[in-house]
């Protein structure tokens, strides 16, 4: 049986100090090009019991503190915390406001007490642990019973037109790696959290171009950050033969890039 916990079994996952130092660079330049991020975040948002009011949430990820604040707006009367492992992020995040604390901190290791929040809420940011029934085992220990994990994540089939163009060119990493759905459903059914829903849906941008889109994932700092990424600048002649195995997916809007979403509402059981 596989071990599910382990997270050298995740498939070469990015080491979480390259992760931070990307998302810090990207900071300043994140929120222009964030379209799916905000787009995903808010429909994380909507998936909330109507009538679900925490006292106390955590915007785990916060990233630079959109949601933070959509979280302050939706909650007034809450104590909001927003935690990220990207300096630079909380730095862009604090003077904007929303939550009433900014924590520098790790998801697999949450510097937070026992049972002290009714709301967990992380979007597009649990894809970068490697350990990610830590994640879970963190969020179940620092929830109050009754309270809410929500997540939007991404799996398996993210980005699948950009992987597949250069697999055609070199057999070299170029896409981050994304764990399969089903390994997001065993991890849930395993963590002592209910699933109030568990889904994934497929999100699909279009780009004029390739370069639009490499652009947007570096100002977003989610460009390739996996081991056994190819180093050095990458040659033109790869280049022009990643545009020409684009091509072949083109669409009447444009190049697309499917984001293959998932989508969770875990409660802690009374």
């Amino acid at each position: 049986m596989t071990d599910l916990s382990n997270p050298q079994l995740l498939g070469g996952l990015p080491d979480k100090r390259q992760v931070a130092a990307s998302f810090s660079r990207a900071a300043s330049s994140y929120d222009s090009v964030a379209e799916l991020q905000r787009d995903v975040g808010s429909q994380l948002l909507s998936r909330l019991p109507e009538d679900f009011v925490p006292g106390r949430w955590l915007d785990l990820g916060c990233g630079t503190g959109h949601f933070s604040r959509a979280l302050a707006e939706r909650f007034p009367e809450g104590q909001g915390l927003a935690l990220d492992i990207a300096e630079g992020m909380l730095n862009h995040a604090r003077p904007l406001g929303g939550a009433t604390h900014f924590i520098a901190g790790d998801a697999e290791r949450l510097p937070l007490h026992d049972a002290t929040c009714d709301l967990i809420f992380s979007s597009l940011a649990v894809q970068w642990c490697a350990d990610f029934a830590s994640v879970l085992s963190e969020a179940h220990r620092v929830l109050k019973p009754g309270g809410i994990f929500a997540f939007a994540s991404l799996c398996v089939g993210t980005l699948f037109e950009l992987r597949d163009s250069w697999r055609q060119v070199d057999g070299m990493v170029h896409v981050n790696r994304f764990r399969e759905f089903a390994m997001y459903q065993q991890l849930c059914a395993a963590s002592g959290l209910q699933a109030i829903s568990l889904q994934t849906r497929p999100h699909v941008l279009h780009y004029p171009d390739v370069r639009s889109l490499t652009h947007e994932l570096k100002a977003l700092g989610a460009h390739n950050i996996n081991p056994g990424r190819p180093g050095g600048l990458t040659g033109r002649a790869r280049i022009l033969g990643l545009i020409e195995a684009y091509e072949q997916f083109r669409q009447a809007q444009g190049l697309p890039a499917t984001y293959q979403v998932v989508y969770a509402v875990m409660e802690k059981p009374l």
